[in-house]
């Protein structure tokens, strides 16, 4: 226990901030340092340096202050959506491939042969009309036509027959034998050529030298005599379908092969600049196109430079280097001067660096596809650090991210930096307004707006048209639901990791429609009434001692949940009648009792409960000894040796703010039940009386409340419990100790959670 004025942070320890500023040894300090320098070699792996001398930074819409003059000749490269829409232009006007089947034709000319002699077959056949048309149904089934009986009413006149095999049988020789493709070959492209390969040649033909289907049939009717009977001409067209395949195939790999041919030949290089010729004109604004020329300029001078190498660009490279240690050292120092407890524990400490990491490598790869850097996520790392630790030091992460990209050469320029600082900004302070993660949506919204925010301002700076403002809020709206979504996937991970457990996943844990909090209701509901009444104690205190009053509330809610095992042993769960207790020894009843902290940790392993809420199951008795069974025990048999160890609590003393405010609410809640007449001056007597038998038993000793801390407490717990209880029954304190070193019970000698009456 602290014995300074000052309040903390909430789960911080004071006595971390009064420690010299470099405690520890070299291993310690060293293998953080480490993480830095490993953190610098992977932004600059990431982001190699141009061995070049810098040339000045230029963005979309600014204004050239002087001439940029050509040192070397270059080639100006296309940008990556001109390169593709240029390409996908040359594979599009690339003629489609058709290669001639010659054995179309004699295909339609042996299978309608076939088919007439077998419709004429059954045409003759003895009998009725009826039944000549049942046999010519079964012979179109034969051949694959699924038509009516009445319609093949035509194949019963021989002259019809001969007209209808004659017609096909023309079409086979003249109009299938000029080229017949289908129509969805035709449509695969729409060049107006196409290229046709017919006995070993290649031949380009025009689009409307190709006849479709459709104009195969409309021939074909041409060649029926004028008196056909109806139907004729349609069953014409179905034995077409049927019988006449297309005598121009569409080869899709050789057209896919020569589209490609056509795309790889498009040239990435737009233009050439000699040297000595002008690059950027001073005064000219920059454009697309200026950009382009300064942008492909910049990238030759880096080539050219790392072959080059020598002095000068080692010298950039390890000014680089020092560039991003520097602004990486800088957030270490704010981490181990305000957040001391994340710079000791070496998890946090990685989890933080492999935040950086993710977000400079996803960083990298969108200036290696040329994507837009709205897209940069930097909202992740920021979103898990404020739902982690707190929004101050998401904030710093922010900027100094921010800082750090923006240093690097794809990115240079005040454009990116002032979007990441603005997007980041949003996404540190916008968790304080969000609780749960259902609503994940207003995190997606305030990011969204800030990147908006920060579009629509550069856009006004630069003077960019409204398409390109529109296209950067799009981008930037999509980078605030992706960023959201990714962060909030990772919590559950990284919470695992770290150790730590977020708000969200408290408030989550306080629902009363959980399991365990289901089972201690019903099981043991004095116990949960308790539990309710002793939160909101905690809860008070933990705000006016500057603890974390969220996990004060949600840890006492779990803190007896022990008693579920047997819960008849607690006086609060008893009703009138005889007190188990009293047929047990002292020693027994210790056991039991103490036997909740141990049950209560196993139920918490069951049901998969975070480290912080285990700790107030653990620690919320601390040491103490169960003094009304051990006096008992004296009493009983006074000269034997009792081991003290098997009448207390097993601890260890709260380590925690939140856990140590809890062993003072139990304490008195429990004393104030049984205070008669609780007046003000009789409430602030108890606590008082409570809460230094508490100190002068060593039981606060490990955590970090300092004594200033402890006052503000008695005061909030006196205003809270006087509107809290009414009038009861008064018992003599116990050596100065108003619960006897129960935890849960007892203004005197008797401790609900015992069950024992007072003697």
């Amino acid at each position: 226990m602290s014995s300074n004025g000052h309040a903390s942070e909430p789960g911080e320890s004071l006595s971390d901030e009064s420690r010299p500023f470099w405690p520890g040894g070299v291993a310690y300090h060293g293998a953080r340092l480490a993480v830095v320098l490993a953190l610098a070699f992977t932004v600059q792996a990431l982001f190699p340096i141009s061995p070049v001398p810098d040339i000045p930074v230029l963005e979309k819409g600014m204004v050239a202050d002087r001439d940029v003059i050509a040192r070397i000749g270059f080639p100006i490269y296309k940008s990556g959506d001109d390169l593709a829409r240029e390409r996908t232009e040359a594979g599009a006007s690339v003629p489609p491939v058709f290669f001639y089947d010659a054995g179309a034709a004699d295909s339609l000319a042996a299978r309608s042969r076939a088919f007439f002699a077998a419709a004429a077959a059954a045409a003759a056949t003895r009998g009725d009309q009826p039944a000549q048309l049942r046999a010519l149904a079964a012979v179109a089934q034969r051949s694959g036509l699924a038509v009516t009986p009445e319609l093949l009413r035509p194949l019963l006149e021989p002259g019809t027959r001969a007209a209808l095999a004659r017609s096909l049988a023309l079409a086979a020789r003249d109009e299938l034998s000029e080229g017949v493709a289908t129509t969805a070959d035709l449509r695969a492209s729409a060049t107006p050529q196409l290229r046709v390969r017919r006995d070993g040649q290649e031949q380009l033909v025009m689009r409307e030298a190709v006849h479709s289907p459709t104009w195969l049939y409309d021939r074909a009717s041409m060649r029926l005599p004028p008196n056909t009977p109806p139907g004729a001409e349609e069953l014409q067209r179905l034995l077409l379908i049927r019988f006449a395949p297309p005598t121009l195939r569409l080869d899709r790999t050789a057209t896919a092969a020569a589209q490609a041919l056509a795309r790889a030949t498009v040239s990435p290089v737009a233009g050439q600049v000699l040297p000595g010729e002008r690059v950027v004109g001073a005064h000219d604004q920059i454009g697309e196109d200026e950009l382009q020329r300064f942008h492909s300029y910049r990238d030759e001078l880096t080539r050219q430079g790392r072959l080059e190498g020598g002095r000068t660009g080692r010298m950039r490279t390890l000014g680089a280097f020092l560039f991003d240690l520097i602004v990486l050292l800088v957030f270490a120092s704010l981490v181990r001067i305000y957040r001391p407890s994340v710079y000791r524990d070496f998890r946090h400490v990685l989890v933080v660096a492999s935040l950086v990491v993710g977000l400079v490598a996803v960083a990298a790869i969108i200036d290696r596809v040329h994507a837009p850097v709205e897209l940069i996520p930097i909202a992740v790392p920021a979103l898990v650090v404020a739902a982690l630790w707190d929004g101050r030091m998401a904030l710093n992460l922010a900027l100094v991210l921010a800082v750090l990209l923006a240093g690097q050469a794809p990115f240079l320029g005040i454009s990116v930096l002032f979007t990441m600082v603005t997007g980041g900004s949003a996404a540190a302070f916008c968790v304080r307004v969000v609780r749960r993660r259902a609503q994940i949506w207003v995190f997606m919204a305030l990011i969204a707006a800030a990147y908006a925010a920060a579009a629509i301002t550069l856009g006004l700076l630069r003077s960019r048209p409204g398409v390109d403002i529109l296209g950067s809020i799009t981008w930037g709206v999509i980078n605030a639901m992706g960023s959201s979504l990714v962060a909030m996937g990772l919590m559950p991970l990284l919470e695992s990791v770290s150790r730590i457990t977020t708000d969200q996943t408290l408030l989550e844990l306080a629902d009363m429609n959980r399991p365990l909090l289901r089972r201690l209701a019903l099981e043991a509901p004095g116990t949960y009434a308790h539990s309710v009444s002793v939160a909101n104690l905690a809860e008070a205190a933990a705000r006016t001692a500057g603890a974390n009053p969220l996990l004060a509330r949600v840890g006492t809610y779990y803190h007896d949940v022990g008693k579920i095992g047997k819960p008849q042993y607690y006086v609060e769960n008893q009703g009138p009648g005889r007190n188990p207790h009293e047929r047990l020894k002292p020693g027994t009843s210790a056991a039991i009792v103490r036997s909740h902290v141990t049950e209560g940790m196993r139920l918490a392993e069951q049901y998969r409960l975070p480290e912080s809420i285990r700790a107030f199951i653990r620690e919320h008795h601390g040491t103490q000894p169960i003094g009304f069974f051990l006096d008992q025990a004296r009493e009983q048999n006074p000269g034997a040796e009792l081991n003290p160890a098997e009448y207390s609590y097993p601890g260890p003393r709260p380590q925690s703010k939140e856990t140590a405010i809890l062993m003072l609410s139990d304490a008195v809640e429990s004393a104030a039940r049984v205070l008669q007449d609780p007046t003000p001056e009789r409430v602030r007597a108890l606590i008082d009386r409570i809460v230094d038998g508490k100190v002068a038993q060593g039981q606060l000793d490990e955590c970090p409340l300092t004594l200033g801390e402890i006052s503000r407490i008695k005061i909030e717990l006196e205003k809270v419990l006087t509107g809290m209880y009414h009038h009861r029954i008064d018992y003599p304190a116990r050596d100065g100790n108003a619960n006897g070193g129960s935890g849960s019970a007892v203004a005197a000698a008797s401790p609900p959670e015992s069950g024992k009456a007072a003697p």
